[in-house]
């Protein structure tokens, strides 16, 4: 029987992580897999073997003895197809990606179709941003009648510690042009542009975000409706988010494309310090409620980023480990509910009798605010 649980690039920053949340929960069927089985045993050995070791190259075909045996598939990794994530879903496995590649994610979805049913079922969207920002959009939506418009804000801090994978990725995305959608258009934007002041709450206070392709601004005008989204991001420090925005004015866009400064740029945001670990997430919504305009915000403050991409990801695998989910290609805001308290948060599946229990999240602070205007 099918038990398994693999996390793929399960010895990473963030996979690590994820591996040691669901050894507690799944201990004996929890394997850190990845390219270097060198790397995998090393890890193994500090949860003092409650995490398996486990090789496995995506370059490689996929072995069907491993797909057999695996009842969940977790992808900490970046990717540049999707022929793995289909041979999973094609021998009906769980598959749950972590990825905030917008770009993939858009490539994964494509695999469902009518024409061609898959028996597996994929979670998509399922860290920080996408993922807890797509469930807060999803709170503020149900607080009203219609939703007209979701504004996310995401702040992360410059003293947290990232992998290099994360930093790689937000260094690429500065020089990034990409869709957003308003009032159930596409329209063009161009990362750290149109700057927009959020209350990002108690001791943050108002902070000014710019645009960034974080894919849930993609997904979420068609998973829940909202004819226009947008999505921005600042740093925990005034200076450096202005610093990025005055550079992007200087052609910052044109600079990144020389590998040199790249190299030079992931370096410095590796090596970089200044700030704290702290992040927080924001959504401004407004529509009508009652037949009156409306607004509600939602938002969520914590430290280290990383930890809570974690823990998100692990609340949603350990969720559907013991669920009969239907087939096809999901985001998180469409398979789950969230609850709020002021200091935690719990997901739990929708809709599902036989697995009634939900997964916390803490060390965060919570809060919201619904007017009527």
């Amino acid at each position: 029987m099918n038990k398994d649980i693999i996390v793929i690039g399960g010895y990473g920053h963030v996979g690590s992580q994820i591996c040691t949340l669901l050894s507690k929960h799944f201990p004996g069927h929890v394997y850190a897999a990845g390219r270097s089985l060198e790397r995998a045993e090393q890890f193994s050995k500090t949860t003092g073997g409650k995490v398996k070791p486990l090789r496995l190259d995506l370059t490689e075909k996929a072995d069907p003895k491993l797909l057999k045996r695996a009842k969940l598939i977790v992808m900490c990794m970046d990717q540049q197809d999707t022929t793995f994530a289909e041979a999973c879903l094609q021998n009906g496995v769980y598959y749950v990606d972590v990825s905030a590649n917008g770009a993939f994610l858009t490539r994964l979805e494509a695999l469902a179709s009518p024409s061609r049913p898959l028996p597996g079922t994929a979670v998509l969207s399922v860290g920080l941003a996408p993922g807890l920002t797509n469930m807060l959009a999803r709170q503020a939506s149900e607080a009203m009648d219609h939703a007209n418009r979701a504004d996310i804000t995401i702040m992360l801090g410059l003293g947290d510690s990232h992998g290099k994978a994360a930093i790689e990725w937000t260094v690429d995305n500065l020089r990034a042009d990409f869709n957003i959608v308003e009032n159930g258009s596409l329209v063009a934007a161009t990362s750290f542009t149109s700057g927009k002041i959020s209350d990002l709450g108690e001791g943050l206070g108002r902070r000014t975000a710019y645009r960034f392709p974080f894919s849930d601004q993609q997904t979420l005008p068609r998973t829940l409706g909202i004819p226009s989204v947008s999505t921005r991001l600042c740093f925990d420090s005034r200076i450096a988010t202005g610093a990025v925005a005055w550079l992007q004015k200087l052609g910052l866009k044109k600079m990144l494309r020389s590998e040199r400064m790249r190299k030079a740029a992931v370096w410095s945001f590796g090596k970089l310090r200044y700030g704290s670990d702290q992040f927080a997430i924001k959504v401004d919504a407004c529509g009508t409620k009652n037949g009156l305009p409306f607004t509600a915000e939602y938002g969520l403050q914590g430290r280290n980023e990383a930890q809570i991409t974690a823990r998100a990801a692990a609340a949603v695998a350990g969720a559907i480990y013991g669920a009969t989910l239907p087939p096809g290609i999901f985001h998180i805001e469409e398979l789950f509910t969230m609850e709020l308290a002021s200091d935690r948060l719990s997901l739990r599946l929708t809709n599902s009798a036989e697995n009634g229990q939900s997964f916390t999240i803490d060390e965060i602070r919570c809060w919201d605010r619904e007017v009527f205007q």
